[in-house]
């Protein structure tokens, strides 16, 4: 019988704000996520190679390439196809929120938020 303790869910942020990925690498880890990190859609595509990823949490508004292209570029990948992505951005117009859903994001957070309520999010996601 295996006793070890389980091993953490992964998610991966995507925003090209330090501080932002900070405070949400923070409240994740502190809730007993792990957590990979990346500036924009172009540094985050190479983090997906074939490693488990859980939950990917991703800003619409970068540069090099946004979350929107990002989250049509990782669908793409069999690997992470069916992986639950949420849109974390100050971007709450319905036509963007429909074009994530229609690309395969599963929840939109609005920033600013409260902690309590990306943790609720992210639980909802990944149980």
């Amino acid at each position: 019988m295996d006793l070890s303790p389980l091993k953490p869910k992964t998610i991966l942020i995507v925003d090209d704000s330090a501080p932002l990925r900070a405070v949400v690498s923070t409240t994740l880890t502190a809730a007993g996520y792990q957590v990979i990190e990346a500036d924009d859609g172009t540094s985050a595509l190479p983090l997906l190679d074939g490693r488990k990823i859980h939950l990917i949490i991703s800003d619409i508004y970068m540069p090099q390439m946004d979350g929107l292209s990002f989250v049509a570029a990782a669908r793409q990948l069999p690997a992470y196809k069916f992986v639950p992505m949420m849109m974390l951005t100050k971007e709450a117009t319905d036509e963007k929120m429909l074009v994530a859903q229609q690309l395969g994001a599963k929840a939109w957070l609005v920033k600013p938020f409260v902690a309590a309520q990306l943790l609720k999010a992210v639980a909802r996601l990944l149980h």
